[in-house]
């Protein structure tokens, strides 16, 4: 083992890393260890939890392909592109990630409810409303996530530099061409960080859908949703619900860092 030239790390500084290891790590076990293995096996044979978790992967996977859409030209015009008035457009896309999840449901059904700014002209053209549908879980879960990948992604492109794409003009690549071939495989690791970021927040999202959607079973209860219903009635079940949440989160964050998270 090579020995590190700056010395050991200090006290000062391993303590309270330490601590905060501790922080986050007991509440996780003391839940693990709270949990009853009976109540366990019987959720997981439960159609609620089947459907609520289905629901829950199934629109964080979508919300995710939209941020992407969305997000990637976003965080490469605020990565790639000086304008004016580019800090003030940095500044609102980061305010739904401060925004207490209930106001940020409130804002959707303000925008997009059946009497909403967008959501009464876009309910008399087509007859189509996204609350309580599970397309407004999917927005619901967009609105929430897409900054997280938005800020994500224009740090890896930030990192990746420039020069590559300088080099990439000076040989005739138009804008466009340079982005496809050039800019998207450099940020490859940050776009990838971006997505498990979101769709990690996508699935843990509770206060804007159950506010903007309701929670109905098979169209708008999520697992969020699911658990905190069975935590006013059954203790052990919402228990068991979390176990099971945080199984599948730990699950797919460690089957993607080792392969995309993790700079070679």
């Amino acid at each position: 083992m090579s020995r590190d030239p700056l010395g050991r790390a200090p006290l000062a500084l391993l303590v309270p890393a330490a601590a905060a290891v501790l922080i986050l790590l007991v509440p996780l076990g003391a839940m693990v260890l709270a949990t009853d293995p009976g109540s366990l096996v019987d959720a997981l044979g439960t159609e609620a939890l089947q459907e609520a978790l289905w629901l829950s992967l199934l629109t964080s996977t979508v919300a995710m392909l939209v941020c992407l859409a969305l997000g990637l030209p976003l965080a490469w015009l605020l990565a790639r592109v000086d304008f004016r008035g580019r800090r003030l457009v940095r500044a609102l896309v980061t305010v739904p990630m401060v925004l207490p999840p209930v106001v940020a449901g409130i804002a959707l059904r303000s925008a997009f409810g059946r009497s909403g700014l967008l959501g009464e002209p876009l309910l008399d053209a087509t007859g189509f409303a996204f609350p309580y549908t599970t397309w407004g879980v999917v927005l619901a879960h967009v609105f929430v996530s897409l900054p997280f990948v938005t800020i994500a992604i224009e740090g890896g492109l930030r990192t990746a530099g420039t020069a590559y794409d300088d080099a990439a003009a000076t040989l005739g690549a138009t804008r466009w061409t340079t982005f496809r071939r050039v800019t998207v495989p450099l940020a490859l690791p940050g776009i990838a960080a971006g997505m498990v970021l979101g769709w990690a927040r996508s699935l843990g999202e509770f206060g804007a859908t159950i506010t903007f959607n309701g929670n109905y079973p098979g169209t708008t209860q999520t697992m969020p949703t699911l658990i905190y219903v069975a935590r006013q009635s059954d203790a052990d079940a919402a228990l068991a619900l979390s176990l099971v949440m945080l199984a599948v989160s730990i699950t797919v964050l460690v089957a993607l860092r080792d392969r995309w998270l993790v700079p070679a």
